[in-house]
């Protein structure tokens, strides 16, 4: 998962001409996005770290719901904004399962469409995503990836094993809903990579793939390893773009992707092997099938089974839309109106920097006599 590169200048490949009107509108969804992430952040964030002391359950929730308020306003943007087709194919899925996602990785903002199916299911504030750590070194959206508990490693074994298995075994609760979701290639898809990968798949004959990247998969048998017991299923998702892969930028201003084709196969937890070489060798195996589902899709511009989905409601997205603006006008009006809310923020503001860095996400107080023996929460 990466972000985020420069806008290409080639409007020639745009499905969108990049105009005044989109720039400018993309200008204002930026700082709008930027800026009432910066003050919920700000306001809302430490208390629900905080909050953790007493139950990371109730904490989850809140955090759920408050967030995913804020979540909730990319699959506005790319949909109803940019006018973006999203297409689903493939397995119906059931909402609100504790699950496990693979996905292939095409391009920097293939996690972003997640969103999608996730606010879709119910489960947009519980998606969790295992990203490199520079990621969190970003200002504000760092913050907040902290804060929704996305998993951050170094693409190095040795330290990533240990700090995945202890995040990993917080989610552990039956209660907490979970969507976690992983990129098993560990980058994005370049030509230059694929030459690599293929090469590497000859000498030590893997399959050699030619549209997917050869999975790395260690961290998803460590998964499987961790949470196969609270898991419900494991979804595999294929993500393909009409035209061309976009970028960041490209979904700001709203000149690509004209469509975001996305396949989905549920598989029942119980059918994947238990080994951790079965489940590896089954990983690659889905890889090989993502591989030809990718090829046929270049071929006949859609995936098979596809399925009409339910549209997203254009109400409810303004009005969550409008709740955030509301909290964001609010918190703001506080900010510049009262010194001791601008200390606060500045407070926070170190606070979340702080556990960012640091990795710090608080356990329940078990000395407290509600907490005692609530664990789990």
């Amino acid at each position: 998962m990466e972000v985020c590169r420069p806008l290409k200048t080639d409007d020639k490949l745009k499905h969108r001409p990049l105009n005044p009107y989109r720039f400018f509108r993309g200008m204002i969804c930026l700082v709008v996005f930027l800026s009432t992430a910066f003050m919920l952040l700000a306001y809302l964030g430490p208390g629900a770290v905080l909050f953790r002391y007493l139950s990371i359950h109730y904490s989850r929730k809140a955090t759920s719901f408050f967030f995913g308020l804020w979540l909730s306003m990319w699959p506005f943007l790319f949909e109803k904004i940019n006018g973006t087709k999203v297409v689903f194919s493939g397995d119906d899925v059931p909402r609100k399962e504790r699950i496990l996602i693979i996905v292939n990785h095409r391009t920097e903002v293939d996690w972003m469409y997640l969103w999608d199916l996730a606010m879709r299911k119910g489960c947009l504030g519980y998606i969790k995503y295992i990203l490199k750590s520079s990621l969190m070194k970003l200002p504000v959206l760092g913050w907040g990836f902290h804060v929704l508990e996305f998993i951050s490693v170094d693409r190095k074994w040795e330290t990533d094993e240990t700090i995945l298995h202890q995040m990993l075994s917080t989610f552990k609760n039956p209660r907490d809903p979970l969507w976690l979701a992983l990129f098993p290639e560990g980058t994005d898809f370049t030509e230059e990579k694929c030459e690599k990968s293929k090469k590497f798949a000859a000498e030590v004959g893997l399959p050699v793939l030619t549209n997917v990247l050869l999975p790395k998969t260690r961290g998803f048998c460590l998964c499987l390893e961790t949470l196969r017991g609270s898991f419900d299923a494991v979804y595999d998702l294929t993500i393909a773009y009409k035209r061309q892969c976009p970028f960041f930028l490209d979904n700001v201003f709203g000149v690509d992707p004209s469509e975001v084709h996305i396949h989905i196969q549920r598989i029942p937890i119980n059918n994947i092997p238990t080994s951790d070489a079965e489940a590896a060798a089954w990983l690659t195996n889905r890889f090989k099938v993502k591989d030809e589902l990718l090829s046929d899709f270049k071929s006949q511009g859609q995936f098979p089974d596809q399925k009409p989905e339910e549209q997203l409601s254009t109400l409810q997205s303004l009005l969550n839309f409008t709740v955030i603006i509301a909290l964001t006008t609010i918190f703001t009006y506080l900010t510049f109106s009262y010194k001791l809310c601008m200390v606060y923020v500045s407070l926070a503001c170190l606070y979340l920097a702080y556990i960012t860095r640091c990795k710090i996400f608080p356990m329940p107080l078990e000395f407290l006599p509600f907490v005692k023996g609530k664990k789990d929460d």
